[in-house]
């Protein structure tokens, strides 16, 4: 081949290697204040677009190349774990003016953070973002700690519009989770053998009734045993996208 062709279809190749990576689902969901458009990066990584605002929940750069992604308004980071809090791919999307809203647990590694814990409620750049507790009440390490002790990881509810979206965490269905109330969608987590069985989600979505749940960070468990056992349960749309 001639040189110039091959370089081109070097580049080509390249090109369309960052357009596959960066390419995912989204979905979007109508408020009351515009749309929001819910990507789904993958294992506990989203994109929320909404009122021309970028949110970030927990970007690794192990799933996308973010410095190809649009530079964020918010980042709320759930915990600690390498797979959540990933300094790389947060400076790839930080500017002066992003707010990174982190758990206590992530204060050494983040410069600048804003610390949230269980409970706390906060105005992020004009969005409500409300701490809730992610942890472990079964699934534990062979030392006999959760991998997710109480007190040490976030949930996030953010208010978008007349719309709340709850992303889990790391966590198990919790009391807490349970006695959610007026959740629009919610994220779920079922990467076992770290937070949820479907039975366990089903469970939580029985209790809190979200109109719309999205499986995420789900490993190797089969989404479908989920949708299964919640088919049944009125109001509630189960929706399984691909997460990388």
């Amino acid at each position: 081949m001639h040189p110039i062709l091959l370089s081109i279809c070097l580049i080509a190749g390249i090109a369309g290697s960052v357009l596959a990576q960066n390419t995912f689902e989204s979905d979007v969901l109508r408020t009351t204040a515009g749309s929001v458009k819910m990507t789904f990066i993958g294992h506990g990584s989203l994109l929320f677009e909404f009122g021309g605002k970028v949110i970030y929940m927990d970007p690794w750069s192990k799933l996308a190349d973010y410095t190809k992604l649009p530079k964020a308004d918010v980042i709320l980071v759930t915990h600690e774990h390498f797979d959540h809090l990933d300094p790389a791919a947060i400076q790839a999307v930080r500017t002066t003016n992003t707010v990174v809203v982190i758990s206590a647990s992530c204060a050494s590694k983040v410069r600048g953070g804003l610390v949230m814990k269980n409970g706390d409620v906060q105005t992020v750049t004009g969005v409500k973002v409300e701490a809730v507790p992610a942890y472990n009440l079964v699934n534990k390490r062979e030392d006999g700690q959760p991998f997710h002790p109480q007190g040490v990881g976030n949930g996030y509810i953010l208010t978008l519009g007349d719309k709340r979206i709850y992303v889990a965490g790391d966590t198990e269905n919790t009391p807490e989770m349970k006695a959610l109330s007026n959740i629009d969608v919610a994220f779920l987590p079922m990467n076992l053998p770290y937070t949820m069985t479907p039975d366990m989600v089903a469970d939580a979505v029985r209790a809190f009734k979200p109109r719309i749940l999205y499986p995420y960070h789900y490993g190797e468990t089969d989404p479908a045993r989920l949708t299964a056992l919640l088919k049944d349960v009125p109001g509630i749309e189960v929706r399984v996208r691909k997460l990388r």
